[in-house]
């Protein structure tokens, strides 16, 4: 099979469903909200109750708002697991998915932030799904189509864009369950158990 002979909308959506579906969703299951807020460094960033952040820059529609600053600052802040699953289901997917799949508008500043890890998760696989059957939707075409000015580069054809967010989960992903291993070995003593 050449090139011109490869289904590369069903490539592209396979190189997300087999790390989500083998490597990452089972690692996810039980995220507490212990885990989910935990903070193994001072003053890393969070989602937290609205008004109780020491960061100067918090937004949020709802109960709960996330640490941001700008200009970020230099070295990053440390994020936890709350902070990467917001920056994932609002920054990586539900804002390209109302930018490219007629979802709804969304934004850092009008998204409702997740107060626990079980409402965080079903908020990443409805962004997840939405993601997916958008893709599904584009056909080879649509990959080659421009992004447009939703995006930073917009003569990028999408499938530039569908390998960015791959790997943008991918990575913040794995850093979750990193942190999750991390939680699990630094409180074992204390009873923590997976």
């Amino acid at each position: 099979m050449g090139a011109d002979e490869l289904d590369w909308n069903r490539t592209l959506r396979e190189q997300w469903e087999f790390h989500w579906n083998h490597q990452l969703r089972a690692r996810l299951d039980g995220l507490t909200d212990d885990e989910y807020f935990w903070s193994p460094v001072p003053d890393a960033w969070s989602v937290r109750p609205r008004g109780s952040s020491a960061t100067l820059v918090q937004v949020g529609a709802g109960d709960f708002t996330i640490d941001y600053a700008i200009p970020v600052p230099v070295p990053a802040a440390f994020t936890t697991i709350a902070w990467r699953l917001g920056h994932v289901i609002v920054g990586v997917l539900a804002m390209r998915n109302a930018a490219h799949f007629d979802a709804p508008a969304a934004s850092w500043d009008t998204w409702e932030y997740a107060g626990n890890a079980a409402t965080a998760l079903d908020q990443l696989e409805t962004q997840l799904d939405v993601w997916l059957a958008g893709l599904r939707g584009l056909g080879d075409a649509g990959l080659r189509v421009p992004v447009g000015d939703k995006e930073p580069y917009p003569e990028s054809p999408m499938a530039d864009l569908v390998l960015h967010i791959h790997r943008e989960l991918i990575h913040h992903l794995s850093e979750v369950c990193l942190l999750r291993d991390l939680y699990l070995h630094t409180n074992a003593t204390n009873g923590a158990t997976r």
